[in-house]
């Protein structure tokens, strides 16, 4: 009898991590499900965790060589033979209740996807300072149905909202495959975000409720090491190519949402483009680019607020644990 879920964790270089995240999967409160690990062509011991775990329930592949997140998770999809697919970051884990608790509401909605909260983790710590939905400013205090132009305009790089492209839905897995649906792998960053708008462009019936049962890791150092600007420009033509795609040109009122989208998101470029100097520690070079990109002072006032409220909050999760 095939599983009920499919949970797929993507894993490279997490051997520090990963055995927490499929424990989580295996002590969740119903038993029938599948893991599907796939290592991404690691260079430590992240196969040998993965390999270490003798229920049968876990099953490991290997990629040849390291083909990147979407890929990764395609190639985990395929092999799922469950009715519903999770996704688990191999950093990441889930409340023991998860998977149950959001299934009942996948079936009680006749839902496709179903996503909830999620904690926001520190990496080296373990408590949580605060959630997804709390930081959103957002007020979600019960069940909603999620419709495609509320999701996009909620989420804007630099800008902020709601970013249900950070969740981590169940997702009904004969849906994909009746609308062909994959990550793109020409895409590498807000991966999660055009998986799951190219599933609402298609139909599918987004449910979120507001208690959090996912635990999601916050490890910054590669993100901080990388140009901002790169990664804005990443943005920029995932948007345009997505455009382009008839499942958007064909829904005038998602057309015009994911193009405000990206005239926000134009404008923050000065704002990137100052962060990157900023790393340099050239003081001539940031206050040169300060000047040639005043809107970096506007943007910066304006979200000071939500950034002291952020570190506000995660001081006294930090004073009460």
């Amino acid at each position: 009898m095939n599983p009920q879920i499919s949970v797929i964790i993507p894993a490279y270089n997490t051997e520090k991590y990963l055995a927490k995240a499929i424990a989580s999967v295996l002590e969740q409160t119903i038993d029938n499900l599948e893991v599907i690990v796939v290592d991404d062509a690691s260079t430590d011991g992240t196969v040998a965790i993965a390999k270490s775990f003798s229920d049968p329930r876990v099953k490991v592949l290997i990629n040849p060589e390291n083909l990147g997140a979407a890929a990764t998770r395609n190639r985990a999809i395929r092999h799922a033979t469950g009715t519903w697919i999770a996704v688990l970051d191999s950093d990441d884990w889930y409340a023991p209740e998860r998977l149950e608790k959001l299934l009942a509401i996948a079936d009680s909605q006749a839902a496709d996807m179903v996503a909830d909260d999620i904690y926001h983790i520190n990496n080296g710590e373990e408590f949580s300072w605060s959630t997804l939905f709390t930081e959103s400013g957002e007020k979600i205090d019960k069940t909603m149905e999620i419709d495609p132009v509320y999701f996009v305009n909620t989420d804007v790089p630099g800008v902020g909202g709601l970013t249900l492209g950070l969740s981590k839905p169940l997702i009904n897995r004969e849906f994909l495959s009746k609308h062909k649906i994959e990550y793109q792998e020409n895409i590498r960053l807000g991966q999660d975000f055009w998986f799951y708008l190219s599933c609402l462009g298609n139909g599918a019936r987004f449910f979120i409720v507001p208690q959090a049962y996912y635990f999601y890791r916050n490890n910054p150092g590669t993100l901080t090491k990388k140009s901002q600007i790169q990664r804005w420009q990443q943005y920029c033509e995932a948007s345009i190519f997505f455009l382009q795609q008839d499942f958007i040109r064909n829904n005038h009122e998602l057309s015009q949402a994911l193009s405000n989208r990206l005239k926000k998101l134009e404008e923050t470029r000065p704002y990137f483009q100052v962060i990157d100097t900023i790393r340099t520690g050239d003081l001539l070079a940031i206050v040169i680019d300060i000047f040639q990109n005043p809107y970096f002072l506007v943007h910066a006032i304006k979200y000071l607020p939500k950034r002291l409220k952020r570190r506000y909050r995660y001081y006294l999760a930090k004073t009460r644990n």
